[in-house]
């Protein structure tokens, strides 16, 4: 019994790796740029596609190491979409309402779901080579794939690659001025479209990161980026907006309540979910790692 507690808790560490890294690039370019950015779960979708396409075209008869450079093609074009959609289409929205940039993005959403389905079609992809190469363990009577551990370490060292930029670079310092107060950034002689345009890459490019490493996990279908973009905007409001520590907090909540509900309660999953998110706003509608702003 104790072996599916522990085989539940390490799909509840993949699960919030994989959100980690979608809510970590959703918090950058909301607590930077201020769009609440629907496009992002296609973004993710964009790199899954990418990673898939990649693995099945030129991975599948290659020394083992390749199927894994190959995944960060999915980065490489989430980064490319997200610099598109923000020199072409969110820029002009900056200075627009709220309710502009909801329609905007939203918008997107669906123009890009038939993009991607004129790029590579309604079908599905099944790229698991890497998932073969890496194998399974055995834990205490369970087989568990290693791929699920090596995804967790790769949001592991994106997570300090990540807080190193932020927190240690003169870029970081730069976008985290950006963040806190636009007006005194501008002031002090920063291109504040700029960094609109490197923070928007920059959360795109980890989206991407997110969708080629659950590429090889599951199939890559159209509407794949929808469940992935509700759940880090819940991770989001639970942790805190801006707050790298809410982010990860955040991430592990959900991935908690997500692998115990699909394995303890299938039915009623997402309604817990929710229902707990949802009691956490109404205690501390900042966020539990979120500033009074």
């Amino acid at each position: 019994m104790e072996a599916i507690y522990f085989i539940i808790f390490l799909n509840a560490i993949y699960w919030a790796s994989i959100l980690f890294l979608i809510s970590l690039g959703l918090n950058i370019i909301l607590g930077v740029a201020g769009i609440l950015n629907l496009t992002h779960g296609e973004l993710t979708a964009f790199g899954a596609y990418a990673a898939a396409w990649g693995i099945l075209t030129w991975g599948l008869h290659t020394p083992s190491y390749v199927p894994f450079l190959i995944l960060f093609l999915g980065v490489l074009m989430a980064a490319l979409v997200g610099l598109f959609t923000e020199v072409l289409f969110i820029r002009p929205m900056y200075e627009r309402a709220l309710e502009y940039q909801l329609l905007m993005t939203y918008g997107l959403l669906l123009a890009y779901e038939d993009v991607i389905k004129l790029i590579w079609g309604g079908n599905a992809y099944y790229a698991s080579r890497p998932v073969d190469i890496l194998g399974s363990i055995n834990i205490m009577g369970y087989t568990y794939p290693v791929y699920f551990l090596f995804v967790i370490l790769v949001s592991v060292l994106t997570g300090i690659i990540v807080w190193y930029i932020l927190f240690r670079t003169k870029f970081g310092t730069m976008l985290r001025a950006v963040a806190m107060d636009k007006e005194m950034a501008s002031a002090l002689g920063l291109n504040i479209k700029r960094y609109f345009t490197l923070a928007f890459i920059f959360g795109a490019a980890l989206a991407g990161l997110s969708g080629s490493l659950m590429a090889p996990s599951s199939a890559v279908v159209l509407g794949f980026g929808l469940d992935p973009l509700l759940l880090a905007f819940l991770v989001v409001v639970i942790g805190g907006l801006g707050s790298l520590k809410g982010a990860l907090v955040g991430s592990i909540i959900i991935g908690m309540l997500r692998s115990i509900g699909i394995a303890m309660f299938p039915e009623i999953e997402l309604a817990i979910t929710y229902l707990i998110a949802v009691t956490i706003l109404a205690i501390r509608p900042q966020g539990l790692m979120g500033g009074e702003r």
